[in-house]
């Protein structure tokens, strides 16, 4: 373990930049922290923290300087290896045929600085979706072979955080570069570094740092376990598979669809979603013709639109096809659950559907048998 102090955070932007990384932090806009390019230190969120509950979601203004004094914005890092629209290849005609091109641009090579813990799982989740085996996605593949990770452990939770019951935070246990914790006391502002891999050692050598000592592991772990024992949501995962299949009939989803938007805020927040849809396009002449990937969601009702029509017609249908999928037939797919706690579906829902309470509304109604 090593400490740096936060002048250290922007050579560590400047080590990246030189060796040809874009560099991907936390930045304030529109009202909220989001995921984008950033060039110092003097991006970052400094001072910014945020509230979040059910449908509520407001930055606020700390009375300190911490640079990630927030949880978690409505992005995730997902958009940019699985981005919202990508080009698959265009077409131009040539006689009576069309020549074929794909994009020849080489992969971004990213690095991403401050990736919660929920976060870095969801990547791990992203990983088994786009490349199981079975199915490998080219463009996400090639720009995540490439990416450098600089995790920063949570020490504080927010209103819909519940990553404790998914065993997936408050602290980053593996697949980072680096792994940064922030300690803020009257005297001291610095960071607890831990290096997770070669690439990370060889960065963290080009710093100004000491040996951790004792007292600041201490006080490193006393940070992280603040997050953790306040945490206000939890979700009861035990059986949760059956849970979900043996109830498929259940009243529950009638009363959730009164209340749902169908609107797919859930999923176009969700750090692991990951429905898309094909769009092909052509010109007026009809000489030139492009195919996009977009994101979709099961939510969207031409999502379930087969030759014979939709199979999914109802708000309560489409609802409990997600939830579903997300917390029990996504373990039979890729060995995982679906969902990382990180919250966002609760915070960004218009109308507050609380995915947590709902699993304990499943184990407090009567059961319905399979």
């Amino acid at each position: 373990m090593k400490t740096i102090d936060k002048s250290n955070l922007d050579k560590i932007i400047s080590i990246l930049k030189k060796d040809g990384y874009t560099v991907i932090g936390p930045t304030v806009k529109d009202g909220a922290i989001i995921y984008d390019e950033i060039e110092s230190t003097g991006d970052l969120p400094i001072g910014m923290g945020d509230e979040q509950d059910a449908g509520t979601y407001r930055l606020t203004k700390r009375n300190d300087e911490a640079y990630f004094g927030y949880v978690v914005g409505p992005q995730s890092w997902k958009k940019f290896m699985f981005p919202q629209r990508l080009k698959m290849w265009d077409a131009q005609r040539n006689g009576k045929g069309f020549d074929i091109n794909l994009p020849k641009a080489p992969p971004p090579r990213y690095a991403f600085l401050g990736v919660r813990a929920c976060d870095l799982r969801a990547i791990f989740v992203q990983d088994k979706v786009f490349n199981n085996g079975t199915f490998a996605d080219s463009y996400y593949n090639n720009v995540r072979k490439n990416i450098f990770i600089i995790a920063v452990n949570c020490t504080q939770s927010d209103g819909t955080c519940f990553c404790v019951s998914m065993k997936t935070g408050p602290k980053a246990k593996q697949g980072y570069d680096i792994a940064l914790t922030e300690i803020i006391n009257k005297n001291e502002h610095y960071f607890l570094l831990d290096e997770g891999t070669l690439k990370g050692s060889e960065l963290a050598s080009k710093l100004n740092f000491a040996k951790a000592g004792d007292a600041q592991i201490k006080a490193a772990a006393s940070a992280i376990m603040a997050a953790e024992v306040n945490m206000k949501r939890t979700m009861n995962t035990a059986g949760i598979k059956d849970l979900l299949y043996n109830n498929h009939d259940h009243p529950i989803w009638t009363e959730i669809a009164t209340r749902c938007l169908a609107c797919a805020n859930c999923t176009m927040v969700c750090p692991t979603c990951f429905c898309s849809n094909m769009e092909d396009t052509t010109d007026l002449t009809g000489d030139h013709a492009e195919r996009w990937r977009r994101w979709d969601s099961c939510f969207s009702l031409d999502y379930s639109k087969v030759a014979g029509g939709s199979f999914r017609t109802s708000t309560k249908a489409r609802y409990r096809q997600w939830m579903t999928h997300k917390l029990a037939s996504w373990i039979d797919q890729f060995g995982t659950s679906g969902c990382v706690g990180c919250g966002r579906c609760i915070t960004w829902c218009p109308v507050g559907i609380d995915i947590t309470k709902e699993v304990e509304n499943l184990r407090s109604s009567p059961k319905i048998k399979s």
